[in-house]
């Protein structure tokens, strides 16, 4: 008996920090952090776009089927696109008004600069992140909607990239999606 309650006692005192640990609060800064990151570069329940691109040549970037589907370079320029413009947006910086359309954003993609906009896309994305973590907390309320608005416009994307690359023959399942 007396072992036991040592015992005890012994779990209780070695426990104590874990307890005195209070997990980090949930915020709205946290919540669209979390929501940039896990498109861009941290794998959790759905493939980042740095998985999705990684290792396309750009043969593979520029391919398509013949079923209307846009290439994974024309996915990911039209991705660098509206993430240019929305970080433009919301440092305050000048922007040009656009006058193109849409689909304007991913036709203009180009095999010779897959590479560079791999690169820039990360970088843009990179910079998303790093203004949610310093605006300060009115900037961030104001704008909480459009940053939401940009996951999940990545996130669809990012899903229709996978997807063709999986039409392709180009995925590796093993990098999240079977």
């Amino acid at each position: 008996m007396k072992t036991v309650i040592v015992a005890v006692i012994a779990f209780l005192i070695l426990s104590l920090p874990a307890w005195a640990e209070s997990p980090k609060p949930v915020t709205l800064r946290s919540i669209l952090l979390e929501q940039l990151r896990t498109t861009h570069n941290d794998k959790d329940w759905f493939v980042p776009i740095d998985v999705a691109v990684e290792g396309l040549t750009p043969a593979q970037a520029s391919w398509k089927d013949n079923s209307g589907n846009h290439s994974v370079g024309q996915l990911t320029n039209h991705l660098l696109f509206w993430n240019q413009r929305e970080l433009t947006k919301l440092k305050k910086a000048p922007i040009k008004k656009y006058l193109g359309t849409n689909d304007e954003t991913f036709n203009n993609f180009d095999a010779k600069t897959w590479n560079d906009t791999v690169k820039q896309l990360d970088r843009v994305m990179t910079e998303l992140e790093k203004f949610v973590e310093t605006c300060d907390d009115d900037d961030l309320q104001q704008h909480a909607s459009e940053i939401a608005h940009i996951g999940t416009h990545n996130a669809y994307h990012v899903g229709q990239i996978v997807f063709v690359r999986k039409l392709q023959g180009s995925w590796n399942p093993e990098k999240g999606v079977k």
